[in-house]
């Protein structure tokens, strides 16, 4: 069973209908049907969107692999959590009015050391596993 990754990619997803939310009242808005019409505000939202929607499904699918392979709920529950942390400063620092790089910046190191971090776990989990 999928219990601690089935928690985490709800509050992913919970993020990404917020991101996606925000897209949608800001075409209507400007009467946007498609891009962002020239608007700072909506070209925000849009990456915000699809940067989660480029990263997060990795981070899911490798959270996945460690717990349907046994690691312990809280090795798959900690990277889990510094996900959702590093996705919620990357949107706020690029949703923040003039974008705030610092929050970006902050934002796209946890997540990439969480996927690095999950690639080097589920390698290191993997081949215990194989030893044991």
């Amino acid at each position: 069973m999928l219990l601690v990754t089935s928690i985490i990619a709800a509050t992913l997803t919970i993020i990404f209908i917020k991101l996606s939310f925000n897209v949608i009242s800001l075409r209507r808005k400007n009467k946007v049907g498609l891009g962002s019409g020239g608007y700072e505000d909506l070209e925000r939202a849009i990456r915000a969107q699809g940067n989660f929607a480029e990263y997060v499904p990795f981070g899911i699918i490798m959270i996945a692999c460690l717990e349907l392979n046994g690691a312990p709920w809280w090795l798959v529950l900690v990277p889990g959590i510094f996900l959702i942390i590093g996705r919620l400063i990357h949107a706020k620092g690029i949703n923040t009015p003039p974008p705030d790089f610092s929050l970006r910046v902050l934002g796209m190191k946890f997540t990439f050391n969480t996927l690095i971090a999950l690639v080097v776990l589920n390698l290191c989990w993997t081949l215990y596993q194989l030893m044991i």
